[in-house]
């Protein structure tokens, strides 16, 4: 399927907004916290240089971002608990949505602001194994076999964790048949599962550094940082299917308005959109939206399947009350050993 989804180009004038109309000069510094999820730590260091130096030129004034990174569901609870972010730029809608829901952070229609409903790139789940591939892993039903250990981090606490599970729930119901065939499926595959991180990039660690497990269950991306610095140790295997990520950014409107910097902030997340931008997010290896990207890095992203949430579980707040909340699915499926 394409990955075009409603994509509307911002030029970097836009993307700076009124403030390149500000004449050049000596003005105050201005700090930015971006709350992120696990595997965004690279791209954003890029991310953030190259804004600095287009909101200096057209400013004048310097801007400083900090980074905060860490399971996505648990950067919205820090959120949600007085972590002072300015934007936030999660691994899922569903848990800048519960920044609505508990404290009011940001607009309830906060998606509807920026293209492609607020998610500047796309991604999608991947399997990383031994380098060789010794058990043979070739897609989701693998994962179950006896003996399989699956690495795969918490997904009460990780929005990465959530795609996963959701990839592996639908594969499971789309191939045998229905939502008990994908229930058991799901469990057997937790089942395989000896550790839960809290987030993706403590699972890459756990994988990669401390050798445990066969299979990492893993973001497009991240499966790629393996890749680049263990090469001769892991490789990626893309199985038959496989979701559609698509990790969304929002202004936290009650901070910024508080802290004088909605401006900035919001400039920050349109240059997102910007082709230079795009660029730095195919070479980070996250899908662009925008076509000119898209062709750029085309032969980077082998094509496959992809499904969406709203096309599979009727959107993230069905897939929450249903799967993740308190006593949901995901609670009665697993069990720590």
């Amino acid at each position: 399927m394409s990955l075009r989804r409603d994509f509307i180009k911002i030029p970097l004038a836009a993307a700076l907004g009124s403030a390149l109309s500000l004449k050049a000069g000596a003005q105050p510094a201005v700090a930015l916290l971006n709350v992120s999820y696990d595997p965004t730590r690279e791209l954003y260091v890029d991310i953030n240089r190259a804004f600095a130096r287009h909101w200096k030129a057209g400013t004048g004034q310097d801007v400083a971002i900090k980074q905060s990174h860490g399971g996505s569901g648990k950067q919205a609870r820090s959120v949600i608990d007085g972590l002072e972010a300015d934007v936030v730029t999660l691994g899922l809608a569903g848990d800048i949505d519960a920044l609505h829901a508990n404290g009011n952070w940001l607009a309830r229609d906060w998606q509807k602001r920026l293209p492609n409903n607020a998610s500047p790139y796309t991604s999608t789940i991947v399997l990383v194994v031994r380098q060789g591939n010794p058990k043979a892993i070739r897609d989701w039903d693998d994962l179950v076999k006896p003996g399989i250990g699956v690495i795969t981090p918490n997904p009460k606490t990780s929005g990465g964790a959530r795609w996963n599970y959701l990839a592996a729930w639908e594969w499971a119901r789309r191939k045998y048949g229905g939502e008990a065939q994908a229930r058991d499926f799901v469990a057997r595959l937790y089942g395989n599962v000896p550790v839960l991180d809290t987030g993706a990039r403590g699972s890459s660690v756990t994988f990669a550094q401390r050798n445990q497990g066969d299979v990492f269950v893993s973001w497009e991306n991240e499966a790629y940082l393996l890749e680049k610095e263990f090469g001769s140790r892991v490789d990626v295997v893309y199985p038959s299917a496989s979701i559609l990520a698509e990790p969304p950014v929002a202004v936290v409107d009650r901070n910024v308005d508080r802290k004088g910097t909605r401006a900035v902030a919001e400039a920050y997340l349109k240059y997102l959109y910007t082709e230079e931008a795009q660029d730095l997010i195919g070479k980070h290896f996250y899908r662009p939206v925008s076509t000119q990207a898209q062709a750029r890095y085309s032969s980077r992203f082998p094509k496959l399947p992809l499904f969406t949430i709203a096309q599979a579980f009727g959107g993230w707040d069905k897939v929450a009350r249903e799967h993740f909340a308190d006593g949901g699915v995901f609670d009665q499926i697993y069990t720590r050993k």
